[in-house]
Order: C-alpha cells, then sequence, then structure tokens
C-alpha cells in the first residue's frame, strides 16, 4: 500500500514539474510538445480548416471562365468568421506563450501566418512566414511558409521576389509530397498572373502526382481541360474532362465536364445537326438538370448561331434569360450574348443598352465580363437618352397639335392596347394541367381545374386585376383588420408594416400597373408654347448629339446623315449647324457621297468657322503636335495684340488655324481674332463676328468674356460696366495664357471609368524614393489601423526615369478610392512625404494605368485627372 501511495506522489512530482516552460528535460518536452500538438494547435487548425471550407463553399464557380487555381478569398466571409479567427489566433497564440519549448512552437507561428494572410495583414504575414524560414529546424515547415510566402508576393505582383523564392526552392532537397502540391499549384498561379498558359499547364499538370483529394484533382483535370480546350486542343481537352469526372466531384462540375466533352469529341465537329439537338433536349428534359436548365438553352443558341439560326439562338437565350438556374452569372452570360447580337447583327443599339443592364446585374465588379460590358455601355446610355428623347418628345409634339377630343381617344386606344396585351400574355402562360383526383372529384360539380375556378385561370386573374385598377386605382392589398386599424390615415402601407411577398408574386399581381391611366398621359402633352419651345430645343440637341455618335462612335455613316439632315431641316436656325455640316461633310466622304455639297455651304455661310478651316486643310497636324503648335501660334499673335500690332496678329492666327484646325485652343484663338477685327475692322463687322462667336462657342468663360466685350460694344451698359467687361476680357486671355505651357491631347488617350477598379498612386523623384525606404511600411500600418478590413495591396515601381510611383490597390471603383484619398491626405502622416507630394496623388482606373505604363507620361494623365476627378 505504502509503495502505491508512494508511485503515486513520484508521478504528481513529475506531473507538475513538466508545467514549467522553462526546464529542457524529457519529461517536460513531452508534456509540452503533446499539449501543444493536440490542444492549441489541434484546435486552431481546424478552425483555418473550417474558414477553408467556407471560403470553398460560399464561391460560386463560373464554368464559362477557366476556374481560378485558388478559391478567391472574400472579404465578406473573412468579415463573418472574425470570431473564428480570433479564436484561432489566441490558441496558436498561448501554445507559443505556454509551450515554448515545445518543438511545435513554428507550426503554430505558421498558423498564425495563415490567420494575418486570411486578414490582409500582409506585413505581419510576411515577416511570420520570413521568421519561420530563418529560424525555424523543420525543413518541411520551412518550404511550406516559402511556398505561403510567394503566394503573397504573386499577390502583391512583386514578382523579382517571386524568382528569388523559386530559384531558392529549385536548389532544395527532399521536399515532401504535401509541399510539392502546394508549390507546383503556387506556380500555376504565377504563371496565371503572367498570362504565360503554357507554364500554367506545366505546373498544373505535375501538380497532379501529388493531390491526395480526389475533389480537389478533379478540379484541377477540369482547370486543365478548359486550357486545353481554349488553345484548340480538343483531344487532350476531352482526356481531362473525363479524367475529372473521376473523384466524385460535384454535380455541377460533372455536368460541365460531360457537357465541354461532349462539345470537343462531337457536337463542334459532327455534321449531324438533328442528333446534336436531340441531345440537348435529352438534357433540358433530364429532372437532374432542372437548375441547369439555362446553361443548356444558352449552350444550344451558341450551337445555333454557329449554324447562321439566329432567330432561333435568339429565341433560346429569351427561353433561358426566363428558367430559374441556380448561378446568377450565367444569366449575365445570357443576356450578354443577346446584347451582343443586338449590338453586332441587328445594330438594335437601344435593345442591347437595356440587355447589358440586365448583364451587369448579375456580374459582380470583379468579372472579366463587367469592366468589359462597362467600357461598351457608355455611349450606349448615351444613344438611349437622345433616341428616347427624340421619340418622346416628337409624339407629344404632334399630339399637342390634335384637338382634346382627339387626345383623348389616343390615350383610350392605347390603354386598351395595353390591356390586350397583357391578356394575351397571361392567356399565354396558360398550361393545360394534367387531369388527376382532384379534378375527377370537381368534374362532378360541373367545373375542372384551369377553366371555370378562378384562382386556376390567370387571363381571368389578369382582367380582374385590370377592372379593380380601372375602378378603383392602384390600391395596397390590406386584410380589413389592417384598415381599421389605420383609421382615417392615408390609404398608403404604413411605414411599420411590412408585407414579405415572393418576388415572383409581386411581379405578377403589378401587371396592371404596367398600364398608366388616361389622366397621367394627357397630362404629359404640352399645352403651353414655352412647353412645346422647350421639347423643341430637346429635340434639337438630341437630333445632333444622335448623328455625332452614330458617326464617330458607331461607324453608321448612313444613320448619322439621316439625323443631321432632319436637324438641318428641321431647325436652319441651329447654332450646331456648322458641326453639323462638317459631320456630314465627313459622313459623306466615308461614304463616296456628294461631300462638295457641305463643304461649299461650310465655305459659304460659315468662312471663318473652325470646321471650314478643317474641311480647306484636311492634312494638318493633329493631337499633341497640333495642340503644341496652336498654344505657341496663340501665344505669339497676344504678344502682338498687346503690343498693336494688330496685322501681324491676325496674319498669325489665321495661320495657326489653317495649319491646325480644331485644337483644344481653336475658341480661343477665334476670339483673339475677334478682338483683332474689333481693333482693325468697322463697327458692324466686329459686332457680326461677335454674335456669330457668341451662338457658335461652348466654352462658358470664353462665352461670357464675348457677352460682355458685345455689352461694351452696343453701349447698353453704363460706361463703368464697359470698363469692367474691358477688364474681364484682359484678366481672362491673361489668365488664358497660363495654361498654354501645358499640353493636353485633343483626345485624351484616357477614358473616364469610374465604375472600374482603382488604384492610389503617389508619385516622388527617383532620388526622393530611394530614401523614403519606409513609405510602404508606414503606408501600411495605416492601413491596419483605418483599413483593416479592405485588403489594401501596396506596391511600388519605376514608372520612367523621371518618376518612381507608390501604389495602393484595389478600390472597387472611384467613389471608393475617392474616399481613401480623402482620408490618406487628411490623416497620413510620414517624414518619408511632404505635404505638397502627398496633394500630388492620383487616382487612376485600372484601364487607364494600363495606359499610363504603356505611355511613361505621368503628366500628361494629370491633366486628366484634374479635369475628371478634382
Amino acid at each position: 500500500m505504502k509503495t502505491k501511495h508512494s508511485c503515486f506522489i513520484i508521478f504528481l512530482i513529475l506531473l507538475f514539474s513538466a508545467c514549467s516552460s522553462e526546464k529542457n528535460t524529457f519529461t517536460n518536452r513531452m508534456y509540452h510538445n503533446t499539449t501543444s500538438r493536440y490542444n492549441a494547435y489541434y484546435l486552431s487548425n481546424e478552425k483555418i480548416t473550417e474558414l477553408e471550407n467556407t471560403i470553398k463553399k460560399n464561391h460560386k464557380e463560373d464554368f464559362s471562365q477557366v476556374l481560378p487555381v485558388f478559391y478567391p478569398i472574400d472579404s465578406a466571409t473573412i468579415d463573418q468568421s472574425e470570431e473564428l479567427l480570433k479564436d484561432a489566433r489566441e490558441l496558436s497564440s498561448k501554445a507559443i506563450d505556454w509551450h515554448r519549448i515545445s518543438k511545435w512552437v513554428d507550426d503554430n507561428y505558421f498558423l498564425i501566418g495563415l490567420i494575418d494572410f486570411y486578414q490582409a495583414n500582409t506585413d505581419d504575414a510576411i515577416n511570420t512566414f520570413k521568421y519561420i524560414n530563418v529560424n525555424s529546424k523543420d525543413k518541411d515547415l520551412r518550404h511550406r511558409a516559402l511556398i505561403q510566402l510567394m503566394r503573397i508576393f504573386i499577390d502583391q505582383k512583386n514578382y523579382d521576389d517571386v524568382i528569388f523564392v523559386i530559384d531558392y526552392l529549385s536548389k532544395e532537397s527532399k521536399i515532401n509530397k504535401e509541399n510539392r502540391f502546394h508549390l507546383f499549384k503556387t506556380l500555376a498561379y504565377y504563371y496565371h498572373t503572367k498570362d504565360d498558359i503554357e507554364g500554367k499547364i506545366g505546373a498544373l499538370d505535375k501538380s497532379l502526382p501529388y493531390t491526395k483529394d480526389k475533389k480537389e484533382k478533379s478540379r484541377i483535370n477540369f482547370i486543365l481541360a478548359q486550357l486545353y480546350q481554349r488553345e484548340g486542343l480538343d483531344a487532350l481537352a476531352y482526356s481531362y474532362y473525363q479524367e475529372a469526372l473521376k473523384g466524385n466531384p460535384p454535380y455541377e462540375r460533372s455536368f460541365f465536364a460531360q457537357l465541354y466533352a461532349q462539345k470537343v469529341a462531337e457536337l463542334d465537329k459532327s455534321k449531324d445537326l438533328k442528333k446534336i439537338r436531340n441531345y440537348y433536349d435529352d438534357l433540358y428534359s433530364d429532372s437532374k438538370n432542372k437548375d441547369l436548365r439555362d446553361v443548356v438553352l444558352y449552350e444550344r443558341a451558341l450551337f445555333e448561331l454557329k449554324q447562321d439560326e439566329r432567330e432561333d439562338a435568339v429565341n433560346l437565350l429569351i427561353r433561358a434569360a426566363k428558367e430559374e438556374g441556380s448561378n446568377p452569372i450565367q444569366k449575365g452570360y445570357i443576356y450578354q450574348k443577346l446584347a451582343e447580337i443586338s449590338l453586332e447583327n441587328d445594330k438594335d443599339y437601344r435593345s442591347a443598352k437595356y440587355y447589358y443592364d440586365s448583364a451587369l446585374t448579375h456580374f459582380r465588379p470583379i468579372d472579366p465580363s463587367y469592366a468589359e460590358i462597362e467600357s461598351k455601355k457608355g455611349i450606349l446610355d448615351e444613344y438611349v437618352i437622345h433616341f428616347e428623347t427624340i421619340t418622346k418628345n416628337d409624339s407629344l409634339i404632334q399630339l399637342s397639335k390634335l384637338s382634346p377630343e382627339q387626345q383623348e381617344l389616343i390615350a383610350e386606344k392605347y390603354i386598351k392596347n395595353e390591356e390586350d396585351r397583357l391578356l394575351k400574355e397571361a392567356a399565354a402562360k396558360e398550361k393545360p394541367k394534367n387531369s388527376g383526383v382532384f379534378d375527377n372529384l370537381l368534374a362532378f360539380g360541373g367545373r375542372s381545374t384551369g377553366e371555370s375556378f378562378y384562382f386556376d385561370n390567370s387571363v381571368a386573374m389578369q382582367q380582374g386585376s385590370i377592372d379593380f385598377f380601372r375602378n378603383w386605382g392602384n390600391r395596397p392589398l390590406q386584410d380589413n383588420w389592417r384598415r381599421s386599424s389605420q383609421g382615417f390615415s392615408s390609404s398608403g402601407s404604413s411605414e411599420i408594416e411590412e408585407t414579405n411577398v415572393p418576388q415572383a408574386e409581386e411581379a405578377e399581381e403589378s401587371l396592371f400597373e404596367q398600364i398608366p391611366s388616361k389622366e397621367s398621359m394627357l397630362s404629359q402633352i404640352p399645352k403651353s408654347e414655352e412647353d412645346i419651345s422647350k421639347l423643341n430645343m430637346e429635340l434639337e440637341m438630341s437630333y445632333f448629339e444622335l448623328g455625332k455618335l452614330l458617326f464617330f462612335d458607331f461607324k453608321e455613316p448612313e444613320f448619322s446623315i439621316e439625323n443631321l439632315e432632319n436637324l438641318i431641316t428641321s431647325y436652319p436656325n441651329t447654332i450646331k449647324k456648322p458641326e453639323a455640316y462638317y459631320i456630314l461633310y465627313l459622313a459623306q466622304k466615308e461614304r463616296d457621297g456628294n461631300s462638295q455639297l457641305y463643304s461649299e455651304r461650310l465655305r459659304r455661310e460659315f468662312p471663318e468657322s473652325p470646321f471650314t478651316f478643317s474641311v480647306n486643310n484636311p492634312e494638318r497636324a493633329s493631337g499633341n503636335l497640333a495642340y503644341l503648335q496652336a498654344s505657341n501660334g496663340y501665344k505669339e499673335a497676344y504678344e502682338l495684340y498687346q503690343k498693336r500690332d494688330y496685322s501681324k496678329a491676325r496674319r498669325i492666327l489665321r495661320s495657326t488655324l489653317e495649319e491646325n484646325p480644331l485644337t483644344r485652343n481653336t475658341d480661343k484663338l477665334l476670339l483673339l481674332d475677334v478682338m483683332i477685327s474689333g481693333k482693325l475692322d468697322d463697327r458692324e463687322r466686329y459686332k457680326i463676328r461677335l454674335e456669330n462667336y457668341i451662338q457658335s462657342t461652348e466654352n462658358e468663360e470664353l462665352l461670357k468674356m464675348a457677352r460682355n466685350m458685345l455689352i461694351a460694344l452696343t453701349g447698353e451698359n453704363p460706361e463703368k460696366d464697359k470698363i469692367a467687361a474691358a477688364k474681364n476680357e484682359d484678366e481672362q486671355v491673361s489668365s488664358e495664357d497660363e495654361v498654354e505651357e501645358d499640353i493636353i491631347e485633343e483626345e485624351s488617350p484616357y477614358k473616364e471609368n469610374p465604375n472600374q477598379t482603382h488604384i492610389f498612386v503617389i508619385v516622388l523623384e527617383p532620388e526622393k524614393a530611394k530614401e523614403a525606404k519606409n513609405l510602404l511600411a508606414e503606408i501600411e500600418a495605416f492601413h491596419k489601423i483605418n483599413f483593416a478590413s479592405s485588403r489594401l495591396r501596396t506596391g511600388n515601381m519605376n514608372l520612367n526615369k523621371e518618376n518612381a510611383i507608390y501604389i495602393v490597390s484595389p478600390f472597387n471603383n472611384a467613389e471608393k478610392a475617392k474616399e481613401y484619398s480623402a482620408k490618406f491626405l487628411k490623416e497620413f502622416e510620414s517624414n518619408s512625404l511632404t505635404e505638397k507630394e502627398k496633394e500630388q496623388s492620383l487616382l487612376i482606373s485600372i484601364g487607364n494605368f494600363q495606359e499610363l505604363n504603356k505611355r511613361k507620361n505621368i503628366e500628361e494623365y494629370r491633366l486628366f485627372y484634374k479635369e475628371k476627378y478634382k
């Protein structure tokens, strides 16, 4: 008994002595190794694995694009998992603090590095992985840390460091299988960012033998198949799609693997069209594919387009858009294809605009198609504004010419036609229902489902909605107890009370609201001359803008001519007449028409217009060179004007306008020419020229100045106003002079894209950049305090010999970037930056940054930035 008692005491002594985190004894090490591994490390690792599974689960694969090598990290998912990561960090931190002599300390550091990586604490993550690489005795862990470090460098596009890590690992021996898998997968990601398809294929192919997870192996095989398919290697693509079907993949991936395998093997090559159509019909009918019917119809539509069956393809795409589907992105592709058909085949720009609008609601800003559509949609939006203005205003003006009785008849006829249309749509939706036991029971009562039973008859329900709306107007659906509780309050819904109605039902019930009331229609018809004049002004502008768009942006000279000739015929005194003549001249010239007609009209009616100068001198310089020459000519002429050498100033001005017509300096050159006219020509000539200038210029400052000059000339102002006008004139021309030094490209290579991803840029001289060694670290610290959850990245590069730039990205749009810039300017402090350097920071869209990187001219972009962002 004594012996047992003694053993127990000895055991307790050993146990408690093992709790020490300092004593490096066998018992102590065994205790701390066991506790650190199976308590803290295990639980922390499980939580990180849970996060990674959540990232996979929340990611919706877009099978129309090559699948990403790594599942994208969504900041929303990270935010939702904040508590999970906090617990994981605490567990690993305690393992390090409490079990310092454990051999699992470095493993816990690695987990902390992963947590920092997922939470976008990039600097901390880099420092942790570097620490492991330098200090850890575990070779496998060091390799894993380096691979994770390489992934961060790729995210930052810090390719010099990526290459250094690759070179280092290539010389390392005995990299274990798990690390080899991670290494080759990360290499594939690297080659993807460099647009090296061959490198990406090679790296993914090498990762396959080291892949333990069958589902992961299936996904990699699917990516390889997609890459081979895009490279036109159909046999290899088919083989990898077949491999992707192994390993029990998710049903959706399995479906696409089978579909694409059939496409590369047979569907794209077979001449048996009936067999292919039957294949798509079978896919559509398969109940397992209920959530993928929109995909089947979309793929069938693409097939029909290849057969030049455009009408069938459009009908299939419209059907596909109506299917529920499981992936919203697929709807984006459907609407995008409908837009492309409307745009390229039908020249139906209005439909294309609305299809693109629908597509954008289903794409995310990070999707490749989003930026592509955004870049196309701007001119389509503008087209539709002017097209619909012409259609609407023209109709309203015509209606205003009718009697009130005729107007009422037209409104009633329109409403009746709309009611008939809705009833026809309801009838088209009616589907015969299978007879069942309840139909048989109802048959004894003399009725059958869907015929006389009101709530089974959509036509009757639609007619009821229309009748109700006609008699009672648009009233909210409410039960009696809700009405009584409101007493004498408004018939509108209470702010407190909300009724959750399924979206489909809401759409069904609100169909009758599409019909406007007769009163609302009649109220839009203009009643006074002032209303009609306003509509005519809008029409005049829209005819011109539409004609201009159609020629320059849509390359449609025929349609452009039609709109501009309507403008000139309907509004012969339009101030846009010289420019309209000029565009008609260009359009007729392009189609080998009668361009001479419009060049002669320009010379006869507007001999001093810049458009006439351009017609007379078609081969002159343009762009930056023209602007520079015009700037120099203006400066020289103005100096002569100040010296009262008016004749010589006029010769230089006229020569400058002939050599460089239609630059951004043209309005200033013309106004100075008018001012010289006031010194050399008679009073009436000067007055006419001033009036013509006022009618034609669009520059607000120069317009104001010309008006003051006219007031001073006609004597309508007191003498003091005349002096003020003259003073204003001199001040304005002098202030314009200050801008002359800057060269702005006549048509900027940069485009305004506020919805594109944006970058924040700090510009420094190379010597100053060398001194600013801590700037990136200070910016990262600023982010950690103010933008911890934004996943912002930083980097730097030499743009050219004169400029080094520091970059912060990404921002979803210009608005987000402006918010960041405002906070940066207000709160960021650093010895590396002066206030002036901070204030000269820029915002730039991804598309414009690529253009800037080609052109290397920061001052050129700065002028665009001041105009569009300031």
